[in-house]
């Protein structure tokens, strides 16, 4: 599924040891990260001695995308037995084009909920006076989960060139730390999922919700 692999070797930041007034940088080992790509190149797995992911530009629903999720870590459990996860998480980065929608005469603030606008969603100010205006909270969530939340107008890059449209970028990344047994980690991711889902919906107003003209499952 996956036969296009490569090795690199990364870096780490260096990290902060000691205590005020006697601090200092301690320099990381590095990580092998072995990566695995799909034929078409729109599928990643990712794989180093602390954590294993997967990734695409191509997500369509969560169906598919846990799908080929259970697949991957179906393998990685048979030959690595872990007893527990310390981590799981999912993170979405939503790019919302008001050209590919046909919305670009319709200002942010009717696509988005004002608190995710910050002061964009003030009545008084024009969106066109902004330079930026990005900014990011980190939540607890019920079950023992958090959300960690980037978002504002901004720039993507495509083919590795940056695209002139500005669009708003909500990057939300929710997750649940602690020791995860095997046998929860469905469950745990399910409920990750959910957050996530809530999280998007709560973002969009409905009339960016009608123009993705979204398909019932």
């Amino acid at each position: 599924e996956y036969p296009r692999y490569s090795r690199n070797i990364e870096k780490m930041p260096p990290k902060i040891v000691g205590h005020p007034g006697s601090m200092k940088m301690q320099e990381q080992p590095e990580v092998i990260n072995y990566q695995f790509l799909s034929a078409d190149g729109r599928w990643k797995v990712n794989l180093t001695n602390g954590f294993i992911a997967l990734a695409t530009p191509a997500y369509t629903c969560w169906e598919d995308f846990a799908t080929k999720l259970d697949e991957v870590l179906a393998q990685f459990i048979a030959v690595y037995h872990p007893a527990f996860f310390e981590r799981i998480g999912l993170r979405y980065i939503n790019a919302f084009s008001r050209k590919a929608l046909d919305l670009e005469d319709v200002p942010f603030s009717d696509l988005i909920q004002p608190g995710y606008l910050g002061l964009m969603a003030e009545e008084d100010v024009p969106e066109r006076s902004f330079i930026r205006a990005m900014q990011e909270a980190e939540l607890n969530l019920p079950g023992g989960c958090r959300l960690k939340l980037h978002c504002g107008p901004g720039m993507v890059k495509r083919n590795g060139e940056e695209d002139k449209e500005v669009k708003f970028i909500l990057d939300n990344d929710v997750y649940m730390a602690g020791k995860v047994e095997m046998k929860h980690s469905a469950a745990a991711l399910n409920t990750v999922h959910t957050h996530a889902d809530r999280t998007f919906r709560g973002a969009i107003t409905r009339t960016l919700h009608d123009a993705m003209e979204p398909q019932a499952l």
